[in-house]
């Protein structure tokens, strides 16, 4: 674990704060017309979940989170758990809901995931930008129905809740950006 100070804080920094590993949203220097500068930090706790707001004089040592992104091919859930596999040594880890939280509804069987782990144990799960989901259930788009913007709801295999064009039917492909949750395109 090394330090870094808040000069050299950008968005993704990981750090470690009240014995938490954290990582940085979003970063603000502000440099007051009078008094010392510093930095608004809105920081992500990854065991929790948290978001909380943070300021940082200028200068300041912080400590940085001992914490190792990878990349693993998502196996399968048994309900409770979400396994994956290091395509490289074939180890494979657990995942609980709390690291998987919202994304388990983008997880699709041997995709690339971004796994964050402390201590040997995954603390955040981050799926593909993109994804290809099938549509599953879906109003039929009724010709010059656009009250509604042009859009309507679908439910996709994975469980996951999109708004699509009216032109989408039951069945099609459709790509995905996980970040957002919106429609991008067919498949």
């Amino acid at each position: 674990m090394g330090t870094i100070t808040t000069n050299d804080i950008r968005n993704g920094t990981k750090l470690m704060l009240d014995g938490e590993p954290c990582t940085v949203i979003d970063n603000q220097f502000v440099r007051p017309g009078k008094g010392q500068a510093f930095s608004k930090t809105k920081v992500l706790y990854l065991l929790t979940g948290r978001t909380v707001e943070k300021t940082f004089k200028s200068g300041e040592s912080l400590e940085t989170a001992d914490v190792m992104d990878t990349d693993m091919e998502y196996l399968y859930t048994d309900g409770e758990f979400w396994y994956f596999m290091d395509s490289n040594t074939f180890e494979q880890v657990s995942a609980d809901t709390n690291a998987v939280g919202d994304n388990a509804k983008y997880l699709i069987e041997n995709d690339k995931c971004l796994i964050t782990l402390w201590n040997g144990n995954p603390i955040q799960v981050t799926p593909p930008n993109f994804v290809v989901l099938e549509v599953t259930d879906t109003d039929p788009g009724l010709k010059g129905d656009t009250s509604g913007g042009g859009s309507k709801a679908a439910t996709m295999h994975t469980g996951a809740a999109v708004r699509v064009p009216l032109f989408v039917n039951i069945g099609d492909k459709l790509k995905i950006d996980t970040r957002t949750g919106e429609y991008v395109s067919r498949a």
